[in-house]
């Protein structure tokens, strides 16, 4: 890859997650805050993400892969998800809000696997690479957050009582336009089945990976990843409302914290994957969400600060020891024949299923421990998603059986080829 392409596929990442970072972090204080939303509406917003997460293969399969170039179909998907963007900084009730949110994650969630396609594209060795890649889109998540809290200082309590929120949507849309224009100038990324080829629409939602739920490990892991999802909602839908309701100054650029983590832990990944085996390695990243809601039920912004500074800080064990572990763990169980088709079934299992159920039960025990219109009972909240992270983390403990697994060896060689 020349250094031309090498900069234009960076700035692409950065931009695909400043978009998002832009706003997303803070949408939980503003929809509480700004347009009154309980718990219930709330959870009904955040599951655009889960919704568009499923509807992704769609769009996907159907469309960029068969008919169009990816790069021209993210940039016509970023600029409508400009003018999507302006409707929401300009909405002033949940009911005005919630159709264009819907409309804008439903575009936005395929646009994460095009960003993947379009650099693999230009890849000779994708696990030497993608990372040196990828790693700028957690920078564009990092950036934003620090120039919300730090440069603008939009998430202050003055500032999100004038309104002033609201401004995230609108350098979101203006980045958003901003990648829509430059991904057309991006390297061509052709569509990858020819015109007239049949495949069948199950293999192209990756329906065929279900055969791998026959074996007894896998269907435990796919289970227990749909369930730990149900506690992750709540850190996505509750994490900056309750750090902002409790006082924490520059909450947005301090969760920040938990990125910078995720590529510290994600180095350190190999090693103890190599050391431990995968079931020692996915128990961690289980027992650290546990901790991570038990540091936030009793911390403060006094003399136990640093407990919701340790427990954003666990996000790097918490995703990749998880996320990052799981992926590989489903990359050595589908063998070549299954491989994109079992990533896709393990993301719509997490991201649309499994954070589906949980935004839901998030919205349902946030309203149910609601005090005032700005005060909610975070203690209770937040060891009931302890709660749940434990059960699980118990059930795939006592049901997952590390004996059986005769694949640690690949899942040891796609580790030391990252």
């Amino acid at each position: 890859m020349n250094l031309f392409t090498r900069v234009k596929l960076s700035i692409m990442m950065f931009l695909e997650f400043f978009i998002w970072g832009s706003w997303f972090v803070t949408l939980g204080t503003f929809l509480g805050r700004n347009l009154q939303a309980n718990g219930t509406e709330t959870a009904a917003v955040f599951s655009t993400q889960s919704f568009g997460a499923i509807i992704a293969p769609f769009i996907i399969g159907l469309i960029a892969d068969r008919y169009f170039n990816a790069e021209r179909i993210l940039g016509i998907l970023h600029l409508i998800g400009a003018v999507l963007m302006s409707q929401m900084y300009y909405a002033t009730d949940f009911e005005g809000f919630y159709p264009y949110v819907f409309g804008y994650m439903i575009l936005f969630m395929p646009t994460l696997a095009l960003v993947n396609s379009i650099s693999f594209n230009q890849m000779k060795s994708a696990e030497k690479e993608f990372s040196t890649i990828r790693i700028w889109g957690t920078i564009g998540w990092i950036v934003a957050g620090l120039c919300i809290s730090f440069l603008f200082q939009w998430d202050s309590s003055e500032a999100v009582s004038e309104g002033l929120l609201r401004n995230t949507f609108a350098v979101s849309g203006v980045s958003s336009l901003l990648l829509g224009v430059i991904s057309f100038s991006l390297p061509k990324t052709p569509p990858t089945v020819f015109k007239g080829e049949k495949i069948a629409l199950s293999s192209l939602l990756g329906l065929d990976a279900l055969k791998m739920l026959k074996d007894k490990n896998f269907l435990i892991f796919f289970i227990s990843s749909i369930l730990i999802c149900i506690p992750l909602a709540f850190y996505y839908q509750n994490a900056n409302l309750f750090l902002n309701e409790i006082g924490m100054e520059n909450s947005t650029g301090k969760m920040t914290i938990g990125q910078v983590s995720e590529v510290v832990f994600l180095l350190l990944l190999p090693l103890f994957f190599s050391k431990f085996g995968f079931k020692r390695t996915i128990l961690v990243g289980m027992i650290a969400w546990a901790v991570r809601y038990y540091l936030f039920a009793y911390g403060n912004t006094d003399e136990l600060s640093y407990m919701l500074i340790f427990g954003i800080a666990l996000h790097g064990i918490c995703y990749d020891f998880f996320f990052v572990s799981g992926q590989i763990y489903t990359d050595s169980k589908a063998g070549e024949k299954f491989k994109n088709a079992a990533q896709g079934l393990i993301t719509l299992a997490t991201y649309g299923v499994g954070m589906l159920i949980g935004f839901w039960v998030a919205g349902l025990i946030t309203d149910a421990y609601k005090i005032s219109e700005f005060k909610h009972d975070w203690e209770k909240i937040w060891m009931i998603a302890s709660f749940i992270s434990a059960l699980v983390t118990v059930l795939f403990f006592f049901t997952f059986n590390q004996k059986l697994e005769n694949s640690e060896r690949n899942m040891d060689k796609k580790l030391n080829e990252i």
